[in-house]
């Protein structure tokens, strides 16, 4: 066997002791304009895609003195991590790999004779077959490592591609290129089924692909979705200013508190809704101390995430085999921008996070009664919350603490009498005489359409409210709102959820 290769590679090589060829010394042309150009030259290609029995080709080889290329190995410039770094324009225009990629695709599709290599987990596996076949590879093999190295070079292109769109403030590129690098396949998809998997993206969005999972059981597809929904939540909520809980299940919080530490923002969280919280996914905003800990694992827990655990805590969630704890080492963003992608029947629908932040919005007060200090601090944190509940939404709030949630239904005075009667049958559990919508603040994600859902709102308790507004009846709702004695608030901003 004989070794090509460039640069830093062909130097660890030749360090190692084994005979290595510089690549100019294949093509005579040295390597030039900043070594932008040294592998794009026909003795490379001719030898990657010549087809070995083509008489023609054949041919052509030795007229031109270019010798069959049999195994290929590439590593991408790293593109996508310069990104990450927060690197100039410059520095990422020069981390884009021409090269490379042009080699892989050429290896690729000349599969049936050449190997290409563009992952380093595959590297135990091609020497094996070198071993097992005196230097040679199977046919089966290439096609899998031609699959990789086509979707390797895919995804290459889609960072750069949608890294040009955000350089270009573009929100809608004409080709829109989505790609991801596996993390693991999945037992099964919503449901047994349904085949899944799950991939990781160029954005380094602290959050469930990012976790490093402590203990515990493999996720499941439902449990990566839940998680996500619970974390993107919790993170609305700074750790320096104070601690908070959000519990999920099904993708839509079941409760969410915050609190002077995690235990108390969890205890608060589970008190509105214990019943969903059974199996439910925890997410607090701080590193989770042993107390909290204890706390979470009194009823079944399919998953707590947190930006950081300490090692009692984790000894402390150690004891429940099953449980997965992930760790974060970070949170996400609230206010950062990005892309959402949904697929539907032969299409994408794409568009903007939802990076809207309460704390930034211009609130309007449109009744005659303004709303108290306590029920400001109320109604933000219950708009925090509405912002990841699905759409219609309702959430009641008090002392800063969920105490009813209604969510995803067809019509809002659903949503608000579903929320109410979950605080009732809270209550009970409690032991209290009364829900404790009686006298909290009620958030909704989208205006009131009719009167009738603030109506249902205030027969609850409820004595202030925060939603949009934007409704042609917006005057019959403020009227309802003045003549029961209630504060309302317009955000002016939309929270809807699917």
């Amino acid at each position: 066997m004989e070794l090509i290769s460039t640069g830093g590679t062909r130097k660890a090589l030749a360090d190692a002791g084994l005979p290595v060829l510089e690549v100019s010394e294949v093509t005579g042309f040295p390597e030039m304009m900043d070594g932008r150009v040294k592998t794009l030259h026909p003795k490379i290609h001719g030898g990657l895609l010549a087809i070995r029995d083509n008489a023609d080709h054949a041919a052509a080889m030795r007229s031109h003195d270019i010798k069959p290329i049999d195994l290929l190995v590439v590593s991408l410039y790293p593109f996508e991590a310069t990104v990450a770094k927060g690197a100039d324009f410059e520095t990422c225009i020069e981390n884009i790999d021409i090269g490379g990629p042009a080699m892989i695709r050429a290896a690729a599709k000349n599969h049936a004779e050449v190997a290409v290599v563009v992952d380093p987990s595959d590297y135990a596996v091609v020497l094996a077959e070198l071993r097992q076949h005196g230097g040679a590879t199977t046919l089966a093999l290439r096609r899998k490592l031609a699959a990789k190295a086509y979707a390797r070079t895919g995804v290459y292109d889609a960072a750069i591609s949608n890294w040009f769109a955000d350089q270009l403030s573009d929100p809608a590129p004409a080709f829109r290129a989505i790609g991801g690098h596996l993390v693991e396949p999945l037992r099964y998809g919503e449901n047994p089924h349904q085949s899944a998997a799950f991939y990781r993206t160029s954005d380094l969005r602290p959050g469930v692909a990012t976790a490093r999972q402590v203990q515990g059981k493999k996720l499941s597809y439902n449990n990566i979705n839940d998680t996500d929904a619970a974390y993107e939540c919790v993170a609305e909520f700074d750790p320096q200013r104070t601690a908070a809980c959000v519990i999920v299940k099904h993708a839509n919080p079941c409760g969410a508190a915050e609190g002077a530490s995690l235990i108390e923002a969890y205890r608060k969280a589970l008190a509105c809704d214990p019943v969903s919280a059974f199996g439910g996914i925890v997410a607090v905003n701080r590193k989770l101390d042993a107390e909290a800990a204890r706390a979470i694992t009194d009823i079944f827990t399919e998953v707590i995430i947190a930006p950081e655990a300490s090692e009692e805590a984790i000894a402390v969630v150690g004891a429940k085999k099953n449980l997965r704890l992930l760790i974060a080492d970070g949170l996400p963003d609230p206010r950062a921008a990005g892309t959402t992608v949904k697929s539907v029947a032969s299409g994408l629908l794409v568009q903007s996070r939802d990076n809207a932040v309460v704390d930034d919005m211009a609130l309007k007060v449109v009744t005659r009664r303004a709303p108290t200090n306590a029920e400001l601090t109320d109604l933000a944190f219950a708009f925090r919350i509405a912002k990841h509940v699905k759409s219609n939404t309702i959430v009641y709030a008090k002392d800063r603490a969920t105490v009813g949630i209604g969510a995803g239904q067809m019509s809002r005075i659903d949503s608000a009498r579903i929320a109410a009667r979950k605080a009732e049958d809270a209550a009970k559990a409690a032991g209290l005489q009364a829900p404790l919508t009686k006298g909290s603040v009620v958030a909704s994600d989208a205006f009131f359409p009719f009167a009738d859902g603030l109506l249902a709102a205030v027969e609850a308790g409820a004595t202030a409210v925060i939603q949009p507004g934007g409704s042609v009846r917006d005057d019959e709702v403020i009227k309802a709102a003045d003549d029961h004695g209630i504060a309302m608030v317009f955000t002016g901003t939309r929270h809807f959820r699917h």
